[in-house]
């Protein structure tokens, strides 16, 4: 048998080194020991066997001999940054890397969303591509992403219904990103359960019922989030966040797609290669007749808030509908080349990949100072 620190094939230097009951060997040589290895390099460069340098030296004596910096063992905290993760407090120039994460609450942490959310889904005669990730100035700052994306898919086969949900909340309110992540579930679970009327409304191009139905759904979500306020404010929820919706039947044979929601961001269309603007900022719908009559298939909406946004359309083969809030829609109205590029790159036959999808709604070379979230779908 072996003896303490030995194994039969030769020394266990692991347990020699790390063993706590093992005696200290104090400055005596071994064979191959690895106080040997160190002294014959040293030798090799003429420096000479150094001095044994205690397990935690001082700051003076570490800069005072760089022979025991390089061996000592702990060493003074680098000063505290404003930036986690930067020695001088700024990130660095034109960096498309995540830099801080954002700041946890113990008892929120299934709010906590990640950096870059992306999804996809091919059904019927559709593919589907979702992407949503945080601007450059809250990466820098460790704030979260203020803009949120679901993707769901209700019931199963020709009679499921895809939807797509971006929310985001505003800069200046406390818990934004809170406010959008919780709006877009509730009018997530408010279609989910009402998904099959909904399916049946869009098949049989029921607009005014699609309409007014939304729109009462939409003000249940947000009545939902006054309720859950200590200080009920009418006007609190819609400061906070905006949402807005993409309704897809699964059936290959219904092309209708529904567009409604309330708050900033853009709807458009890719046809033959040239964008349509199927929302202009400037002429949203008007509000839905809260006076209900006798086959006017319009019901009472939701209290006085924002303009309620409402659009359904018959989709083409070859279009590509994009949905995406206002950190998308200001680059694609504007004139710094966004939408030609992306034109170009979602004009091939095929629909681009996941990451294809995520690099085009975020180009790598640029900087995005806010929050990016699109999901665009390609007929077949």
């Amino acid at each position: 048998m072996s003896q303490r620190g030995e194994r039969a094939d030769g020394p266990d230097w692991w347990s020699r080194l790390y063993d706590g009951d093992t005696p200290d060997t104090g400055g005596a040589p071994a064979r191959d020991s690895v106080d040997e290895r160190f002294a014959s390099a040293a030798r090799t460069v003429g420096r000479g066997r150094p001095q044994a340098t205690p397990r935690a030296a001082s700051e003076e004596t570490a800069q005072a001999t760089p022979r025991a910096a390089s061996q000592t063992t702990q060493q003074a905290p680098p000063p505290r940054s404003p930036v986690p993760g930067f020695a001088d407090g700024a990130p660095p120039a034109g960096g498309s890397e995540p830099a801080a994460l954002p700041a946890a609450d113990p008892g929120e942490l299934p709010a906590l969303a990640p950096d870059t959310a992306l999804d996809g889904a091919r059904h019927g005669c559709f593919t589907l591509r979702a992407a949503s990730t945080r601007g450059d100035t809250a990466r820098h700052r460790g704030e979260p992403r203020r803009e949120t994306l679901l993707t769901a898919r209700f019931g199963g086969g020709d009679d499921a219904l895809v939807m797509v949900a971006v929310a985001r909340g505003a800069r200046t309110a406390p818990g934004a990103h809170r406010a959008a992540r919780e709006v877009c579930h509730r009018l997530g679970e408010l279609v989910g359960r009402s998904h099959a009327r909904l399916v049946e409304d869009i098949r049989g191009a029921r607009r005014g019922a699609l309409k007014s139905g939304l729109h009462r759904l939409t003000g249940r979500a947000y009545g939902g989030l006054r309720a859950d306020t200590a200080e009920p404010d009418p006007e609190a929820d819609e400061r906070a966040a905006g949402v807005r919706c993409l309704l897809v039947p699964v059936d290959p044979r219904c092309r209708t797609r529904v567009f409604f929601g309330t708050g900033g961001g853009g709807l458009f269309r890719l046809r033959d290669g040239v964008w349509q603007d199927l929302e202009p900022a400037a002429a949203p719908e008007p509000e839905a007749d809260p006076r209900p009559g006798p086959g006017s298939g319009r019901e009472a909406g939701p209290p006085p808030g924002p303009p309620f946004r409402f659009r359904a359309s018959v989709a083409r083969p070859g279009d590509t509908l994009l949905m995406c809030g206002p950190g998308l829609a200001g680059p694609m109205r504007g004139g710094g080349g966004l939408a030609a590029r992306l034109a170009e790159r979602w004009s091939a036959p095929e629909p681009p990949g996941l990451a294809d999808f995520l690099t085009g709604v975020r180009p790598p070379a640029e900087g995005c100072a806010e929050d990016r979230t699109a999901a665009a779908v390609w007929e077949h």
